[in-house]
């Protein structure tokens, strides 16, 4: 069982950065560290779209649309996984999710609204 935490969303002009935290409670013997982790964002009527991915040896992958803008990273010692959003766009307001990748769990979100 993970629980996980988003915190970091808010409002922002274009151009501007935000750096989205997802931060995990595991149970006693787990390792946050043997979880890909991944984020995820959603806009109304919408289904929930794939922004970026950490495996549990460091590899990431980026949906083009943000790739050169976000930096998915995680701080195993911290139980924590961050995604750092430059030269935020307009297109890029959604409720951030963070989720585990097998098995799945999913945070509450976050959200993140980009002002023209």
């Amino acid at each position: 069982q993970v629980q996980l935490v988003e915190s970091g969303g808010g409002l922002v002009q274009a151009g501007g950065s935000l750096r989205l935290s997802c931060a995990a409670s595991l149970r006693a013997f787990s390792v946050f560290s043997v979880y890909a982790v991944a984020w995820y964002r959603q806009t109304p009527g919408n289904e929930r779209e794939l922004v970026a991915s950490i495996g549990s040896g460091g590899s990431t992958n980026y949906v083009d649309s943000v790739r050169g803008r976000f930096t998915i990273s995680r701080d195993n010692a911290k139980k924590t996984v961050y995604l750092q959003m430059n030269n935020l766009k307009p297109e890029d307001t959604a409720v951030y999710y963070c989720a585990t990748v097998n098995p799945r769990y999913w945070g509450q979100g976050t959200q993140v609204t980009v002002s023209s």
